[in-house]
């Protein structure tokens, strides 16, 4: 098959990890939380909308957030985050396709709106620097998707025109920015449809080949 495009961009959850909805439900059941109030007081409510978004933005440190977002939500802020996304495991499936892609050629790079390493690590486990071509987190940066500066970041590490990319997330709101600038996009949703998609648009196999020698997803933890 012809390689139509010459890198793959990915985001972190929710592509390279299980779905994060789950995840939060199950924090909210642990907590005794009514269903929605995760969601609802922290991406609906203005004030909680800010806090992520300075969180994102590197401009609030995770243990701030932990404390500012508890008293919204009526918790306790020792290791929030590290409880919302306690069952977040990695997603295996998309984990070997990105090593694949790799091993034919294609710069595959992370873009992932992030979090604050401490006192919770989202990423911790899975070799970021190491498995992929480049690593862009938002608050490395004080820019944070759909904002176009950040997806012209990791195309300058990747060394490549957003027209040679292919872009994943699972947040849809983030795919019509990148489509703008010229990147061919997947939302991420099932994993099989995900990786199937990632093949017809680069064009090469991505499925049914041996992993690298230092490749194991399953021993790979959040």
């Amino acid at each position: 098959m012809t390689l139509h495009r010459k890198g793959l961009v990915l985001d972190f959850g929710g592509v390279l990890t299980t779905p994060l909805l789950p995840a939060a439900l199950a924090f909210e059941r642990r907590e005794g939380l009514a269903e929605g109030t995760l969601l609802t007081g922290l991406y609906l409510d203005p004030v909680g909308i800010r806090l992520t978004e300075e969180l994102e933005r590197g401009n609030l440190t995770q243990a701030e957030w932990n404390e500012e977002a508890a008293g919204l939500l009526g918790v306790r802020p020792d290791n929030l985050m590290g409880r919302v996304f306690a069952d977040l495991r990695p997603e295996s499936s998309v984990i070997a396709a990105a090593a694949a892609a790799r091993r034919a050629g294609v710069k595959v790079g992370i873009l992932s709106n992030s979090i604050g390493p401490a006192p919770w690590n989202l990423y911790e486990g899975y070799e970021l620097e190491k498995r992929y071509d480049a690593l862009v987190l938002s608050e490395e940066h004080g820019t944070r998707k759909p904002e176009a500066e950040i997806f012209r970041i990791v195309l300058d590490e990747l060394g490549l025109a957003a027209g040679e990319c292919v872009f994943v997330d699972d947040s849809e709101r983030y795919l019509a920015p990148a489509a703008a600038l010229g990147f061919a996009t997947v939302h991420a949703v099932e994993p099989a449809r995900t990786v199937a998609a990632m093949e017809a648009l680069l064009g090469i196999p991505l499925t049914d080949q041996d992993q690298d020698q230092d490749q194991d997803p399953e021993r790979v933890t959040p």
